[in-house]
């Protein structure tokens, strides 16, 4: 099963029968009055050829790396039914009834909603599901609420990131583990990854493949995310539920993924320094004591790799560049986290979105500053900034984290805090020495320029709604000044290098008092686009939002 069903059609319906197929489609209008074109949506993502060079890797090594894709392609499945439990007969009926153009879209998505457009539905009349799959469709959060209020023995279970909400008979709820609802997928891909890890020749691949192999059938990851801490050969690879961003009702439960990665160790051991600071970033943080964490690992390894397959919320829409991982707050508690960044996916959205959005954004004079060094510097510090600043926190006595206080307003809140965190790092390590400070104001203005990019993925979307409150926020101090006769933004960077400061302080309080409604009200005061933000974007229609990687379906 080298190329997933579900990325069939992308791989083999060209632009022109995508144009041609528009014209069958129904025609639909937004919320704006403006008609929604299905084609001219899916052509916002400019297709790129991903060829990474694999000629170095032994003939074991490209099949470990062969069974892994594989495998991805089965937790895609399962990633499909977690954002609809519905979706893949959706998808059947779509190719049935539906125009290539559509078939293509919910492809892309995972889904009949385009999160570029606040989750439009381009397909049918059923809105997307807040809670994906995991929930029952017509399951309220007060019903849910409800029901561990009566019964606080089912609270584990049902809080868990490893299991789905479903109704039982006499129309209540219950828990059901990921290992038990996705057996289906789960078995096979499991003896995959045995497969791949009798194929392997490095020993701690070996290990992380079968205990991941292991904690599919379990649902019990720990042993396995700390095994995927030591990987340390050519092949990067995670693969397993991760990130919570689908979860719109509570922000608890997780989707599958997978990055099958090749690792150059040349600029992973170049960017491998900037771990040896975390603990020193941690200090510099410009928040009380009482705020800052030191009870993390900070070992956090870096690995610069190139992608050469990925699945499920990997795929979904706008596509990663870098990641942190793993989630869980024991492991980071030992370890850290790990930092992964996809060069060839960074070097192709820098080239083909970054720089030309730059010349839109920025007033002449500034925008020839940005450079795609900071926007690989940006990323890079993100991901070392999602391992500072609070985890476990106590809030009225009572030991939680801060994604469980804020829920579903937590992804939002981390990814702005990264963003806006990262550089107040990147300014430290200039202060230090270890970057040069006569390109401050280059990466400044990569910086403000990057907000654009993010924001574009409508403002429901997690890294764009942290875009938007680090830009309304820099907008307020007059750290940006919006220009109309040139429609464009002039930074006054020493404003900006101290709301960066101020913002990353109150941030990082929000999350270490773990308050839901101060955190609430503060997305409600700066997730927003303002007038000149819409206008820039508004000009931006032409760049690529995002790329559509394709991968080979084996090496």
């Amino acid at each position: 099963m080298r190329s997933s069903l579900l990325k069939s059609s992308l791989l083999t319906l060209s632009t022109a029968a995508l144009v041609a197929s528009c014209a069958t489609a129904p025609k639909m209008m937004m919320e704006d009055g403006t008609e929604y074109d299905v084609a001219a949506q899916y052509e916002k993502f400019a297709e790129v050829d991903m060829n990474p060079d694999t000629s170095f890797l032994s003939a074991s090594q490209k099949a470990v790396v062969n069974k892994l894709i594989d495998a991805s392609d089965y937790l895609s499945q399962i990633y499909l039914l977690q954002r609809g439990v519905n979706y893949p007969e959706l998808r059947q009926e779509i190719a049935r009834n539906g125009s290539d153009a559509q078939l293509t879209m919910f492809d892309l998505h995972y889904g009949p909603c385009d999160s570029l457009e606040s989750d439009f539905v381009f397909y049918g009349e059923a809105e997307c599901p807040e809670g994906g799959g995991f929930y029952p469709r017509d399951m309220t959060r007060q019903e849910f609420e409800d029901w561990i209020a009566a019964h606080p023995e089912d609270e584990d279970a049902f809080t868990s990131g490893y299991t789905v909400i479903r109704r039982t008979d006499d129309g209540g709820l219950k828990a059901v583990p990921y290992h038990v609802e996705y057996a289906e997928y789960l078995k096979p891909a499991a003896q995959l990854m045995r497969e791949a890890a009798d194929l392997s020749e490095n020993e701690n691949l070996t290990r992380f493949l079968n205990l991941r192999a292991d904690a599919f059938l379990t649902d019990d990851y720990f042993e396995s995310e700390m095994a995927w801490m030591d990987l340390d050969g050519d092949i990067e690879v995670a693969i397993g539920p991760y990130e919570v961003y689908d979860d719109g009702l509570f922000g608890y439960k997780t989707a599958y993924e997978s990055f099958v990665t090749i690792k150059n160790p040349e600029e992973s051991a170049a960017l491998a320094k900037y771990k040896n600071y975390l603990r020193d970033m941690e200090a510099n943080l410009p928040v009380e004591e009482s705020y800052k964490n030191f009870s993390r690992g900070f070992a956090s390894p870096i690995a610069v790799t190139y992608q050469v397959h990925g699945g499920g919320d990997n795929e979904n829409g706008v596509q990663t560049i870098a990641f942190n991982l793993p989630n869980d707050e024991r492991v980071r508690e030992a370890k850290g986290a790990k930092k992964v960044i996809l060069n060839n996916v960074l070097g192709a959205k820098y080239d083909r979105i970054l720089a030309p959005i730059g010349k839109r954004v920025l007033v002449r004079d500034q925008a020839q500053l940005t450079t795609k060094k900071y926007m690989s510097y940006n990323t890079l510090f993100h991901e070392l900034s999602h391992s500072l600043g609070p985890g476990n926190i106590t809030v009225d006595g009572e030991d939680t984290t801060v994604s469980a206080q804020l829920k579903e307003l937590y992804s939002g809140v981390e990814e702005g805090k990264a963003d806006v965190m990262g550089a107040y790092n990147i300014l430290y390590m200039m202060e230090r020495g270890e970057l040069p400070a006569s390109e401050k104001e280059a990466f400044l203005a990569t910086y403000f320029t990057g907000l654009f990019r993010s924001m574009r993925f409508g403002i429901t979307e997690a890294h764009a709604k942290g875009a938007a409150f680090q830009y309304n926020y820099y907008m307020q101090t007059g750290a940006a000044e919006w220009l109309p006769d040139q429609e464009r933004y002039r930074l006054d960077f020493d404003v900006l290098e101290q709301s960066i400061s101020d913002l990353t302080g109150e941030v990082v309080r929000l999350q270490g008092d773990g308050s839901y409604e101060a955190t609430e009200t503060f997305l409600q005061t700066y997730v927003k686009l303002d007038g000149p933000a819409k206008i820039v974007l508004g000009e931006l229609e032409d760049i690529p939002y995002d790329i559509r990687p394709v991968y080979p379906s084996e090496i």
